[in-house]
């Protein structure tokens, strides 16, 4: 088919995608489902190979994505129940001191950031945000907590094993998992002073708050700190949550859980760092270890094993299992029901990313992509730009980071998979990818939604601090792929 065809095919395709995702207030799942369908049609593909070329999408993207995701909400739950946000949180505040309350917490949130959903682990740091923010005398809680929001969605879109990440690595280069990791959470690092910083000086105004969050703000105290205070909703559960979550007792020998109150043992902050740093450690030998082992030697071969990412998350959660949840007084049918729980929200990502696979192979198989992101590189878009910025429109357009991310990763994957480049390359490419899904973030997205309104802001107040803070943080980082590239070209 005619290049410039399948290009107008394409932009039809994306423009029935964001319609029935935006105006029809379809399910992100069932859009790109059906706009698969109509782009293998429409690009050529024969009406008896469609659904066998769907099936082929979402089973190939899946593999990676069910194992690292599902694995990565069960280790997440586990923290999240047991208080590990509120134990790092309170430990890294005596650590630096109550001068420092600001940076302790922004650090705190990125190691939660690392295996549990943004959503999840913000709501779960608010009542902390709230404790933190008046004890080091802030009018409000938004000095601290808008920083804290932006970092950890930045997080969210560039580090696996969340869903966005994992899904356009396993569409553009599976193998590299462990690569894309370790560079991710190093691009974390220099992003997490940057929001510190520009975050003082585009929040130093006063806000108006809601009057509902004004008055939570007032009767929010600095008694909780270093007393491990309990969250609302998702974050009040646990061991020593007053909310839904089971309350935690000495596990009797058949393990139902009965037995003396446990409540007031918590588990170190140390071990729930360790446990956090764990998978990223073993990625982190695996990756490395190719590099300085003999390919095709048993000691490659055992560290490649032991790097696996999929592996590495299987053992933090066997670890967390034991060390945070029945050495702490969880039952094992306590931690059944924690690690099942966790698959609920999983499952929904899960599949919207298996969508997002069958949409990307769809476009790849009828040559869509290769068309589009052909006549952008004959134009002279680099991949680099091509593919932050075809990220970027779609996260503009209909606000899901994962629908950008995986959308773009189909686009240019055709691209990749023929071009020349090399691991390195190639994970910068899917960073790129990433940043653009976190940039210009608006009110279609669900993370603005969540910070504004717990934090108290008005829609005009979130654009001028969460749409901001996110944009200077996706195109800061994208400059630091962009020379990371050019030193590596």
């Amino acid at each position: 088919m005619d290049p410039l065809l399948l290009v107008g095919v394409a932009a039809v395709a994306i423009a029935i995608l964001l319609f029935t995702v935006i105006k029809l207030k379809w399910p992100a799942y069932v859009a790109l489902l059906v706009v698969s369908v109509l782009t293998a049609l429409a690009g050529g593909i024969a009406i008896g190979d469609v659904v066998p070329l769907m099936i082929e999408g979402m089973g190939g993207t899946l593999g990676s994505v069910a194992l690292l995701v599902g694995l990565g909400a069960m280790l997440g739950g586990i923290i999240e129940k047991t208080g590990g946000a509120e134990i790092i949180a309170d430990r890294a505040a005596e650590i630096l001191g109550p001068q420092r309350l600001e940076s302790a917490l922004l650090i705190a949130s990125g190691l939660v950031a690392i295996p549990i959903f943004f959503d999840v682990a913000f709501i779960i740091l608010v009542p902390i945000i709230f404790a933190f923010a008046k004890a080091a005398g802030h009018r409000g809680p938004v000095a601290i907590g808008m920083p804290i929001a932006v970092f950890m969605v930045f997080i969210h879109n560039t580090v696996p094993p969340h869903p966005g990440v994992v899904g356009s690595t396993t569409l553009l280069a599976p193998d590299l998992m462990g690569l894309v990791t370790i560079l991710g959470v190093a691009l974390a690092i220099p992003m997490g002073f940057l929001v510190h910083l520009v975050g003082k000086r585009v929040l130093r105004r006063a806000f108006v708050l809601t009057p509902e969050v004004d008055a939570q703000y007032a009767a929010a105290g600095a008694a909780s700190l270093g007393s491990g205070a309990t969250g609302s909703g998702a974050a009040g559960t646990g061991p020593r949550g007053s909310g839904a979550g089971p309350r935690v007792r000495g596990a009797s020998p058949d393990g139902d859980g009965a037995g003396d109150d446990l409540s007031a043992r918590r588990p170190p902050a140390g071990l729930v760092v360790a446990l956090i740093l764990l998978p990223i450690v073993m990625i982190a030998c695996g990756t490395v270890g190719t590099l300085v082992t003999v390919e095709g030697s048993t000691a490659a071969s055992v560290l490649s094993f032991i790097g696996a990412p999929a592996l590495a998350l299987l053992v933090a959660t066997l670890a967390a299992m034991y060390l945070l949840g029945i050495m702490y007084g969880w039952g094992r049918q306590q931690i059944s029901e924690v690690m099942d729980g966790a698959l609920g929200p999983a499952a929904i990502v899960i599949l919207v990313t298996g969508a997002g696979g069958v949409f990307a192979e769809v476009l790849t198989e009828t040559g869509v992509g290769d068309a589009v992101s052909g006549l952008l590189l004959d134009a002279g878009v680099p991949i680099l730009l091509l593919a932050f910025l075809i990220a970027l429109a779609f996260k503009v357009a209909q606000g899901s980071g994962t629908v950008a991310t995986l959308s773009a990763a189909g686009i240019v994957q055709g691209t990749v998979a023929t071009g020349d480049f090399t691991s390195l390359q190639t994970a910068l490419i899917i960073l790129a990818i990433g940043l653009g899904s976190v940039s210009l973030s608006h009110i279609n997205d669900s993370g603005f939604w969540i910070a504004t309104k717990f934090l108290g802001l008005s829609v005009g107040d979130g654009l001028r601090t969460w749409s901001v803070l996110t944009t200077i943080l996706g195109f800061s980082a994208m400059v630091i792929v962009s020379l990371v590239w050019l030193i590596v070209s």
